[in-house]
């Protein structure tokens, strides 16, 4: 018998096409490039001008704003509710009185998370009323509590659909991502130009804000829902509701609660952007604080911000394990009710002035002082000015220049390349495609501008968040003296960082990038530093047996192991950073930030859109050669 001769197995991966695309790619780029003006920017053949579209679209909405059904009878009625329900809620707030609503908090953070969170929510709104900012605490309060309503209840019912439909899932997903990425003054002129200044337009955009993760975390939770414990509801005849009731929501819990986390969080940092359309309360306090410079009166309003989301954090974190008895929550009810009374029987509803303490003059005595000793003329190493113009002028000059130096074509290579070598050839086409989204949407140099200011501060931010996180993986001392540290800067407003550094740096820019630097440092610090810390003990005490040093312990195996936490940093700068950066053009950063806010200034829908889409194509762009994908890792 002769043996069966077969052929040999085809590979399933093209290995040679992969590793000749970026060659065949390079050719046909250049190709391109030398018929199409292969030199410099962006060729003007190939962009659309959509000013004109969006113009129109502007001023039928200006124009039929008070007379079109669609807005008299659909986003009118939705206004005045929005309106009616923040009224209510402030009224309700302040019917309390400052007894009242200190009372509830405390109650409320005792029974969802222990009793050192409740002295902890007493102290925050202490602090508040001896602040001076009780009145603009409530309005902002009543805000965030009807936004975060809001935002729930939509992200809920997306999560609902994503969770249940593979479909709706597949559909969602670019949506949510869209709304992520794109940075928060962009939904802002679209809202006001069909809701006005005020209310509505700011509780409107922070929902549109806010609602994402929501969605995200309950589509999350419903997902990964025990097959087993669905299968043996489904055995016992539950129907299909039964089981999204009696299984899949119970199971999802505490997605569900870390989604009402996020959304709260979300919604506080878009208190103070929310404040430039006429939200009001501490936000209001913030923006007029930068408009003047006045560091003291901003750090008055800024601290409540963060108090506020430092104890709703820790509540809503809490209540993931603890819950409480209905009696429990009576007498809850009961003792606020008694302190409510008391408060007003006394004749207080708001904090007493005579209880206020101001911390805006000696702030702004010491900003003034560092302003004096060290903007200018410290001996040997500069003033901070000095700095800023060396950073401007080493770091983001030649950055950019080089950038707009290259040939379009050259810059769509560079990033095919590079998408390549951490991806696969999709990864490099979504890179490509949404770099030359940005030519076409005609702001090529403008985008240049901003992704140097994104390459400098994530380069930063990357140097000093892993050598701090280094330190705080191997001495836990360290880590408990950052942790409190971190939480303030991880939940002050993002305008507060501008003050002070424009302060210091002066308007540009370097503060622009300083101030994105010190915002996304300590998401890096807390995610490094977790992987750091999670790397396998085994695999350590062998290379130390092994003789290796610190340096080599770090460099060859906990680097190695805690790739994922690294690239998660990354990432996370990326999007940290970008968002800042955008808001840096209040201070003088110019490119795309500025062309933002310009537009929501001027009622410019084109202006402010096209940029707001092209800062969407470079957060995806940055994402993709910054990401593997599980191909390439596997």
């Amino acid at each position: 018998m002769t043996a069966a001769v077969t052929a040999p197995a085809r590979p399933r991966t093209p290995v040679a096409a992969r590793r000749y695309w970026p060659v065949a790619a390079a050719l046909v780029l250049a190709a391109l490039g030398s018929l199409l003006a292969g030199r410099g920017s962006w060729p003007a053949a190939l962009s659309v001008d959509l000013s004109g579209p969006l113009g129109s679209a502007s001023d039928w909405i200006v124009d039929n704003r008070d007379s079109h059904p669609l807005f008299l009878y659909f986003f009118g009625h939705v206004s005045n509710a929005v309106v009616l329900s923040v009224r209510g809620v402030y009224l309700v707030l302040l019917a309390a009185g400052w007894a009242g609503v200190t009372a509830a908090a405390g109650l409320v953070a005792w029974r969802l998370a222990g009793v050192r969170l409740a002295v902890t929510a007493v102290a925050a709104f202490a602090v508040c009323g001896l602040l001076g900012m009780w009145v603009p605490t409530m309005q902002t309060l009543a805000l965030m509590v009807v936004a975060v309503a809001a935002s729930v209840a939509l992200g809920a019912v997306l999560g609902l659909a994503a969770g249940l439909s593979d479909r709706t899932y597949r559909a969602l997903r670019p949506v949510l991502d869209t709304m992520q990425v794109l940075p928060a003054f962009a939904y802002l002129l679209p809202v006001v130009l069909v809701f006005g200044i005020g209310v509505p337009a700011a509780v409107l955009a922070t929902v549109v804000y806010a609602a994402p993760p929501m969605a995200r975390l309950t589509a999350l939770g419903l997902r990964s829902a025990d097959p087993g414990v669905l299968e043996a509801a489904a055995s016992l005849g539950a129907t299909g509701r039964q089981r999204l009731l009696t299984a899949r929501i119970p199971l999802a819990r505490k997605e569900l609660l870390l989604g009402v986390n996020q959304s709260i969080m979300m919604a506080l940092s878009m208190a103070v952007i929310a404040s430039v359309i006429g939200a009001g309360g501490l936000g209001d306090r913030v923006y007029q604080a930068l408009a003047s410079v006045d560091v003291g009166a901003a750090l008055a309003a800024g601290v409540p911000i963060v108090l506020l989301a430092v104890v709703l954090d820790r509540t809503a974190t809490g209540a993931r394990s603890r819950g409480g008895s209905g009696r429990a929550w009576t007498g809850c009810a009961a003792a606020v009710v008694a302190a409510a009374l008391t408060g007003r029987l006394s004749g207080g509803l708001t904090w007493p002035e005579t209880w206020h303490v101001d911390i805006a003059e000696p702030v702004n005595r010491a900003v003034d002082w560092m302003t004096a000793h060290l903007y200018s003329g410290v001996p040997v190493i500069g003033g901070t000015a000095d700095w800023a113009a060396h950073f401007t002028g080493w770091v983001l000059d030649p950055v950019r220049d080089g950038l707009q130096a290259l040939p379009w074509w050259a810059l769509l290579m560079a990033v095919g390349a590079l998408a390549l070598v951490v991806g696969t050839w999709r990864t490099a086409l979504t890179a490509v495609g949404a770099m030359a989204a940005i030519g076409v949407l005609g702001v090529w140099d403008a985008s240049l501008d901003t992704l140097s200011q994104v390459l400098a501060a994530v380069a930063v931010t990357l140097l000093l968040g892993f050598g701090i996180a280094v330190g705080a993986a191997r001495s836990t001392r360290l880590e408990r003296l950052l942790r409190p540290v971190l939480d303030v800067f991880q939940t002050m407003p993002q305008f507060v960082y501008l003050i002070p550094v424009v302060a210091l740096f002066g308007v540009g820019r370097a503060p622009a990038v300083a101030a994105a630097v010190v915002y996304a440092l300590p998401a890096v610090v807390r995610i490094t530093t977790q992987g750091l810390r999670g790397v396998d003990p085994v695999a350590l005490e062998s290379a130390r047996s092994l003789g290796a040093t610190g340096w080599q312990q770090l460099r060859q195996v906990q680097f190695p192991l805690a790739r994922p936490a690294l690239l998660l940093a990354v990432n996370q700068a990326v999007v940290l950073v970008l968002a800042v950066v955008i808001i840096g053009g209040l201070v003088g950063g110019g490119a795309l930030g500025y062309d933002v806010v310009f537009g929501l200034a001027q009622g410019d829908l084109a202006t402010g859109l096209v940029a707001g889409a092209a800062i969407v194509c470079l957060g995806l762009m940055l994402d993709r050669v910054t990401q593997p994908t599980a191909e390439k890792e596997a």
